[in-house]
């Protein structure tokens, strides 16, 4: 509503200036113009309708605004986070026809690309590398592909061991190489979906209405919000539960670590325990509300 308010007062204020700019000009704009902002009677009937505008829409603001819910708000929100994904996910996606690789941390379905260049040998490299990361083929400061000094020529050359791949110019003059491109495939934003998670953790969600348990592999920059995503398709009504951990009710919109869930990974490592027999538990408690199913 507020908003709604400002605006019909920057537009009462531009209407008011514009008509002492034809007043200082003599009205040398066109008729039109100075015949609808030169009269104050313009400014009285444009007010009311736009304050009934903004009062309307303050109001179906407001309403909708209550009858959200804390795990629906939190949905839309991930909408604006940035999508994280596990080493095993990507893994998934290994097949010409469903290609992802990662790399600096990005995660790029490269599908289309395949699918573009059919049949070039310059494809070889990245499909057997389907499902892998490849951030060894990169400089992580310039983001581009690693380069070295040919011995004999002196000459700056990319460096491809596993075989040159597509969009990495040749060494010498080709007449068979094509800058059709705009920029190469590891620069273009079109191919990214997101990012990998610089670590992942196990954690087990149970069910203390049914008993039931589950290991979950999630990232650690995710939210609680972004976890129960994960866990819908074990529980659909997941969201009509609270989310506990020793004792403590659990912000959806906190990471794990935000909510005070350790991550002794490295603590059992060097104490050589058994992870799977520590992973972390949180709870669920039913809230006898199917709504927010």
């Amino acid at each position: 509503t507020c908003f709604c308010l400002v605006c019909v007062l920057i537009f009462c204020f531009f209407c008011t200036a514009y008509k002492q700019y034809l007043k200082q000009t003599r009205y040398k704009r066109t008729k039109v113009f100075s015949a609808f902002f030169l009269h104050d009677w313009t400014l009285a009937a444009l007010a009311p309708p736009l304050l009934l505008v903004a009062m309307v829409t303050g109001q179906q603001s407001s309403s909708s605004l209550e009858e959200e819910d804390r795990y629906g708000t939190l949905a839309r929100l991930l909408m604006y986070r940035r999508k994280y994904f596990t080493p095993t996910e990507v893994s998934a996606h290994s097949a010409p026809d469903d290609l992802w690789v990662s790399f600096l941390g990005k995660v790029c379905d490269v599908t289309a690309l395949i699918s573009q260049y059919k049949g070039d040998v310059l494809l070889l490299p990245i499909i057997r590398c389907a499902g892998k990361d490849i951030s060894h083929w990169f400089d992580p400061e310039t983001k581009d592909v690693l380069t070295y000094v040919d011995p004999v020529t002196t000459c700056v050359r990319y460096y491809t061991p596993t075989g040159r791949f597509l969009h990495v110019p040749p060494a010498g003059p080709r007449s068979d190489w094509s800058t059709d491109f705009v920029q190469p495939w590891w620069r273009d934003r079109r191919y990214q979906v997101g990012w990998l998670t610089v670590k992942t953790r196990w954690i087990r969600i149970v069910n203390t209405l049914t008993s039931q348990e589950q290991r979950l592999e999630v990232c650690s920059e995710e939210t609680l919000a972004e976890i129960l995503q994960r866990y819908m398709r074990h529980n659909a009504h997941a969201s009509s539960y609270t989310w506990k951990y020793a004792g403590a009710v659990l912000d959806m919109s906190w990471t794990l670590s935000q909510n005070g869930v350790p991550d002794q990974d490295q603590d059992l490592e060097r104490l050589r325990l058994d992870r799977d027999l520590h992973t972390p538990a949180i709870l669920l408690y039913f809230n006898d509300d199917l709504t927010e199913g």
